[in-house]
Formats: structure tokens, sequence, C-alpha cells
């Protein structure tokens, strides 16, 4: 199969690019890719990529920067599955053209090419390159002799693990992919070769095969068989691909994943046979552990874990001989691996002394004082969310390890000496200790946890308070203050002293009240509204001339409520002569909004009219003038809405209604969906002016409904608007009358808008479908004449059209019930002389000034001889398409 770089002639005039040149390329592409993308020149960047992979001139090391390139980038390159599978493809193509010597690009062509069928979704049955390129990883992993082109022995097993490699990231993007394959690859890890990738390969295969088979309600026979595969289609089984498409859990140790994620995996229980060939087949990979790194320990001992959890008879007694070797190791991968083990196993695989020496070696391990700080947090990090065999508290419930007692954790208990990390992990640990916390004075200990906590939170403070202090400080105490608020909600003898702290704190700081509202925004009601009481009643304490009376105003928009609003009222009574500038009078408002979202009042309504007066800023003058309208006009649920935040309210520049996008949308008008249908009546000829009947429909319950109605052009007048009170769905409306004024006989279009109140209160607009007004719609009838005088009326008027008018026949044919039904039905109210049913004299007056006379006459023949007469030349084309159109009606 041919690659996309030899399908254009432009390419090959151009020549391969030099090393300088495919530098200076790469550079460009690296500094943004996107934007290179974007350019012409990045089209060909992948073409030309392909092609000069096999370009002899190119040195190998700039061979090397494209492929790695590839690898870096592989979306940009090929964005598509089509462009995917062409890459591969001719990646393939270039390591089976290769010399036989020893290559660098043999091990990256397979990552490159394994890469793209990936990256670009192109990996599947159907894909030619995906069907090259699995028989040939798996050939290389078992090394089969593939012929001098894969390159000298030296470079065998090199090739091994990097088939090893990429096959396991095919088995990871299409999970079950090599459950054919499993009593190969356990076949191949009995021989010489590299043992980590073969091992973690393998362990891969099983995990997906056992969650795959498990979903899908099958079994493992003949799957684990050492040497055994199957033959149909080779080692590659499609259909478990298709069943492992759900999203599987990261090949990481994370024993809270692990949980999370077998939810949704049915515990199966195997047959004997399976069982002991999964044992057999988890022992073999037990036995390599030794051989690997620390970090592929951790990951096989977690695939292997996660794997067995979900199938019911097999005890994880297996693990135990690791264990025995694990609980005294000094890697923290290990050791994390190992409470991966103990989340999935708990009290089948540890012993309650297991737990105990878990627990104790990590707390020792977290006081070690030449710990490095990531160390030190991952310690801690596993202290806080120790899988206990038999945990007390509810599922999710957070608690400290019933075992880990405060007298083991005292060399853990936080300092203001500690950094900011660790002081939060050790406080955090503290919290769950006292949420716990008996009586421990008693039992021998200095001081109780709770003792800790208060000296501590008190301490934090006490920095936070220094004039001038750094904002970390600040920050750190706030941090804190959450924390404790958050572990221990339901324990008043806590909470209290903090609470208290925290309102001496802004004494002595006003300048946070920044950092309290955001504590008041994350706290629950336990924390918060004592809390808001006590800085509340801190604020109006304060002289209305405070030198931090923007901050005192920032903290009272947060806290103020309907309690003690005299006293909140007198305070902003003194402030408001010495808001001077914008800024103080915008956050006094504030205030004012505030208490108008809790209900208001008469001392409310006296200092918005004195606000409205006094400010200096017209900005503050009209936010007065307004908060004093709505407080006198609106009852509370309406100014509750009125004020509310909203979220689908657009922005507005003014910086009236700026401040709250809600009460913007409270009291603008909406835009809506349609809520009525509006269609034109039969129509009835009454007085003067031609009239439409209209239709309504409503599909809601609408109120003060006002229609109104514009006409493109100037052909009509002005037309007025059209009111109803009420409408429900389900009710006869009324028909609406709207009269027509035109300026010129002729048809038009009506844009229709309404305007209407819905239940909710608010008032909303909508755009109907137009309507039509149509030639006939605008037939106003002469008057009649005097009996007797009809004939020579109508002839006075036949001649008064010419000289200036316009006159013209027409041939209007008929069906089988003649003339008579046709005038009757459409033409029987202008009807000024008749001798049916073959003749009739029609008059029709069409507003403002113009009239049009049709002589009908029916012939010998199926249709009817038509003259006209008008004294509006313009009238004449209108006249003959609508007879034109009754003779199709007919």
């Amino acid at each position: 199969m041919r690659g996309p770089c030899w399908n254009g002639p432009a390419r090959l005039t151009m020549g391969p690019l030099s090393r300088e040149a495919w530098a200076q390329r790469l550079a460009a592409f690296r500094a943004s890719p996107s934007a290179f993308m974007a350019d012409p020149e990045g089209e060909d960047l992948g073409r030309d990529l392909l092609s000069d992979l096999r370009n002899e001139k190119l040195s190998e090391q700039t061979k090397v920067s494209l492929l790695v390139l590839s690898l870096e980038y592989p979306v940009q390159l090929w964005p598509d599955a089509p462009a995917a599978e062409v890459a591969a493809t001719s990646l393939l193509d270039t390591l089976v053209l290769l010399p036989p010597r020893l290559s660098a690009l043999r091990r990256l062509l397979l990552l490159a090419a394994t890469t793209a069928l990936v990256a670009g979704g192109a990996l599947g049955p159907t894909s030619g390159a995906s069907c090259r390129l699995l028989p040939l990883l798996l050939g290389l992993a078992s090394g089969s002799d593939l012929g001098p082109g894969f390159g000298p022995t030296s470079e065998q097993r090199s090739l091994q693990a990097t088939a090893c490699e990429c096959l396991r990231e095919l088995e990871s993007c299409k999970p079950g992919l090599l459950g054919g394959a499993l009593g190969l690859l356990r076949g191949l890890l009995g021989q010489a070769g590299p043992v980590q990738p073969f091992s973690l390969l393998l362990a891969l295969a099983l995990r997906n095969t056992l969650l795959v088979q498990s979903r899908a309600g099958a079994g493992l026979r003949g799957l684990l068989m050492a040497g055994i595969s199957p033959t149909r289609g080779g080692p590659w089984d499609w259909t478990l691909v298709e069943e492992g498409d759900a999203h599987l859990q990261p090949q990481a140790p994370s024993w809270p994943a692990a949980e999370e994620g077998e939810r949704g995996l049915e515990a199966r229980e195997p047959s004997p046979e399976e069982a002991r060939e999964l044992r057999a087949a988890v022992a073999q990979l037990l036995d390599t552990t030794y051989l690997l790194t620390p970090v592929a320990q951790a990951q096989l001992l977690w695939l292997l874990g996660w794997a067995l959890r979900g199938l019911q008879g097999q005890p994880p007694a297996l693990f135990k001989p690791q264990l025995v070797r694990l609980l005294g190791t000094a890697q923290l991968t290990l050791l994390h691996a190992v409470l991966a083990l103990k989340a999935a196993f708990g009290e089948a695989l540890f012993t309650a002394q297991d737990e105990a020496l878990l627990l104790r070696r990590l707390t020792l391990a977290a006081q070690h004082p030449a710990l490095p700080l990531p160390t030190h947090l991952f310690y801690l990090h596993c202290l806080l969310s120790f899988p206990e065999n038999w945990p007390l508290g509810l599922e999710g419930e957070e608690a400290a390890p019933l075992l880990l007692r405060p007298q083991l954790c005292h060399g853990l208990l936080p300092s203001l000496l500690h950094d900011r990390m660790a002081l939060l992990a050790r406080l955090h640990l503290l919290c769950l200790l006292c949420a716990e916390d008996e009586e421990e004075e008693e039992k021998g200990l200095v001081q109780s946890p709770r003792g800790s906590l208060e000296e501590l939170m008190a301490g934090l403070q006490q920095r936070a308070a220094l004039e001038g202090g750094p904002r970390a400080l600040a920050t750190l105490c706030f941090q804190a203050s959450y924390l404790v608020a958050c572990c221990l909600a339901g324990q008043p003898t806590v909470l209290t002293p903090l609470i208290h702290g925290l309102a001496q704190l802004y004494r002595a700081r006003p300048v946070l009240a920044p950092h309290f509202v955001d504590l008041l925004d994350q706290v629950g009601p336990e924390l918060g509204e004592p809390l808001r009481a006590l800085l509340r009643q801190e604020v109006v304490s304060r002289p209305g001339r405070d030198e931090a009376l923007c901050w005192h105003l920032q903290m009272l928009a947060k806290v103020a409520d309907g309690s003690a609003q005299s006293a909140t009222l007198s305070f902003l009574q003194a402030a408001a002569a010495h808001c001077t500038g914008w800024d103080l009078q915008q956050a006094l408002l504030r205030v004012c909004r505030a208490l108008l979202q809790v209900g208001g009042g008469d001392g409310l309504a006296d200092l918005l009219q004195a606000l409205a007066r006094q400010l200096e800023d017209p900005d503050g003058r009209d936010h007065a003038r307004l908060y004093y309208i709505l407080l006198a006009h609106l009852a509370g649920p309406k100014l509750g809405v009125a004020l509310a935040p909203s979220l689908t309210a657009p922005a507005l520049a003014s910086s009236l209604v700026a401040e709250n996008q809600g009460f913007a949308a409270a009291l603008m008008v909406q835009e809506a969906p349609a809520p009525i249908r509006l269609s034109v009546g039969s129509r009835e000829i009454k007085g003067p002016l031609p009239v439409l009947q209209l239709q309504v429909e409503a599909l809601e319950p609408i109120y003060s409904l006002e229609l109104r109605f514009r006409v493109e052009g100037q052909i009509y007048a002005p037309l007025d608007a059209v009111h109803m009170p009420c409408l429900c769905p389900g009710r006869p409306a009324h028909p609406l009358l709207l009269p027509l004024q035109p300026r010129r006989p002729a048809p038009a279009r009506l844009d229709v808008h309404a305007l209407y109140t819905v239940p909710t209160g608010l008032t909303c607009h909508a755009h109907l479908p137009p309507l039509s007004v149509n030639f006939s719609d605008l037939f106003l009838p002469f008057p009649h004449p005097p009996e007797g005088t009809g004939p020579g009326f109508f002839e006075e008027l036949w001649h008064s059209c010419l000289p200036e008018g316009a006159e013209s026949r027409v041939w209007c044919p008929l069906g089988p019930q003649g003339l008579e039904p046709l005038v009757s039905h459409h033409l029987e109210p202008f009807v000024m002389v008749a001798q049916p049913p073959t003749s009739y004299c029609v008059a029709i007056r069409l507003p403002p000034n113009s009239r049009l006379l049709l002589r009908l006459e029916a012939a010998q023949g199926d249709g009817a001889s038509v003259a006209l007469r008008t004294d509006d030349w313009a009238v004449l084309p209108l006249a003959g398409d609508y007879l034109r159109g009754l003779s199709a009606a007919v």
C-alpha cells in the first residue's frame, strides 16, 4: 500500500529537505504547533516526514528527530483515521526496508506506527495496518526469526521489550484485545527474554480479560492454558474488545479508584479448572516481582489485586508471601501498593496485627525529621486515607483509623513552625482525632487533641492579626479555619472558641474582610450563622467615620439580615456623611440592597430618600432613588425576584443595573417563545374600512396581551395595537378585529409582535409568524342604489373609468356547476346587477379611492368571459391574478 507522500508531483520536484531545513521546520512547529499547521506549509508536514524517512541522504539522527516529533504530536500530524491508517502503513513499509545493520530507527518506527493507529482512532479489525502491526509485534515479542531485515541478534532483546510496550499500549486502548493470547504470553514469560515487559503485559491482559469476560458472562476456559490460543483470526479477540469498550481504571496503584471502579463489576465465581489456571498464572506473575523495579512491582500488584477482587472463591493468600517482604519496604511506591491491596481485600489478607503494624510504621515514618516535604505529605495522606478492615463510621464518612490513638500521633501535632502544606495535613489529622476525643489528659497525656487544636488556632489568629503581616499568614489562618469547620461541624465546643477568635481577628484587622466573605461563602450554618452575628455586631459597634469604613461596608453587605436592623441603619446613617467617593457610595448602596433582600422597613426607606438627595455622585443618587421606588411599590416576593441573582440575563452597560443581572432580568421585558397561535378567520364586511378577523389560540395562560402589527413599506397606514386581558388554553377566545387603512390597494404581509405577562409576573415579548393580507381582503361594496336604478348606476360607473383608467378581458374557466356558484361564493356582496345564471355585473370599491368593475358573461362552453374596468391601472394585474385564482379554485 502506498502512503500519502507519493501522490503529488510537487513534493517530487522539490526534492528532499536538508538537515538544516528540517531543523528550522521542526523548530517552527514546536514553537506553535497550531499556528504551524494552520499555515499552508503545515499541510505537507506529515507527508514530507513520511517521505524523508526513506531518504538515504538524511542522517539517522535527523530521522530520529522526525520520529520523535511523530510520537509527541500524533494528533496534529494524523488528525483522522484515514490519515493515521496511511501513516502507519508507510511507517511499517519503512521498517521493512531498513538495512540489516544495527539501527536506532526500528524501535522508534514500531512506537510511531502504534501511536499513529491509537491516536488517530484507526485501530480495528478492518484496518490493514492493524492487521500487519499486531502479528509483527507478537512475533518480535516472542523472539521469532522475522528475517535479516529486523536487525542483528544484539538488537533483538530491545526490540522484544519495545514490542511488549506497544502491545501493552494497544491492550490499554482496546481492553480484551489480547484475551486470546493469554496462554501464549504465559509461555513466553517462562522463556529467556526481558521479564519486566512480559510481566506487565500479561498482568494487564489478564486483568482486562477478567473484567470483560465477567461483564459478558463468558468463561476463561482454555484462555489461560499455556501455549494454547485461538487459531481463528489469530490471537486477537475483537469481540472481547467490543465488550471492553466501557471505561476501565488507569494502571496506577490507587485504592480509592479501585473501590470506586469495581462497583460496575459483578462478582463471578470461576469453575474449578478456571480457578486452578488462574491461580497458576497469578503465582507465575508474583514469582517475577523480585526481578522488577519498584514502580513496576507496584503496578503489577495493583493489577493482579484488582483482577482477583471481582472473582468469588479466590482467596488472596497468594499475596501473603509478598506481604512478608513488602511490609518493611522503604519504597513509597511499594508501600502504596500494599495499601491498595489492603483496600481491595481487607481482613481477608491483612490481620489486625498487620493493620496495627502498618499504622505504627506510617506514623513513625511521618515523624522522621529528615524527610523531604513530598515524602512527609505522602505518609500523612496515607494516614488520612488509611483503608481500615472494619471502619466504624458510615460509608464515605471521614474518620481517623480506630487503632490510631493520640499517644501514637503525639509527634504529628501541627506547629506554627511547619511548612504550610505540612501544617494543614497535620491539622487535618488532628481534627479527625478531636472528633474521637475523650479526655486523654486522664490517661497521662500532657494535652488533649482538643487543647492542641485550640492552641494552634489561637496562634494562627495572632499571627494573622499582626499589622502589616504577610498575606500568606492570613490565608493560612483562614484555610485552617475552613478545615476545622468542615471536620468538626457538629462539635460546638470546638467551634465556639474558633468563632470568637475570628471575631477578634476582624476587630484587629478589618482589611481581612474579603477573606471573611470567602470563608462565609464556603462553610456551613454551624459556623456561618454565629460568625455572621458576631461580625455584624462588631461592625455596627464601630463609629461611622472609621478609617476602615470601606471594609466595614463590604463585611456588612455580607452579614446584614433582618435582625438588629435599627443598629445597622444607625451605622449606615452615620457612615453616609463620610462616603464621599464613588467606591464608598457604591459599598453603602450594596448594604442597602442586602437589607432590601431581607425585607427592608421604614427606616431603610428614610435612609434611601436621604441618600437620593445628598449623595454627590449622580449614579449613586439614581441607585438610591431606584431602590426606594422598589421598596415602596413591590411586595416582598416580587422584590426578592427583582433582586435575585440570575445567570441568564445579558450583561448591561449601564452601571445603574449592571450591579445585578438578575435585577435587570426581572424588570426588563424578556424574549420568549410564542405563547399563542394567530390566524386570519372568515371575513365580515362592516364599516367603511376593510377589517381582518383574527383567531387566537392560547398555548399557555397569559395576561394583558398586546398584539402589535407592522407593514413593510408605506402601503398601509400604521395599524393600531389589539388588546386582550386574558387568555387560557382550552377556553374559546373572541375574534379580534384589525381595521386596515391601505394607502393604495395592494396585498401585504403583517409582522406580528406580542407583548404579554406570564403568571410569575414577568413581562415577555415574542415574535409570531407573519400574517398575509390578500387582495380580496380589501374589497368593499358600493352603496346599494335605489331599487330599479341598479343597471343605470352600474353603466354610469362603467363609463366613468375611461379614458383615465384601464380595461381588460379575462377568460375564466368554470367547472360543471357553472358561473352562479362562483359568484355566490366569492362575489355575492358586490353584485349590483344580476341576470342569473348567465350574467352578472360586479362593482368593488378599493380603499382608499379606487374602483374595480366586472362584467361576467357565461359562454357556451365551460368558461366565462370577464370584462374588467378600473380607474387605477395598477389594480389591473392584481385583479387578473385574483380572477385566475378563482377559476383554479373551482
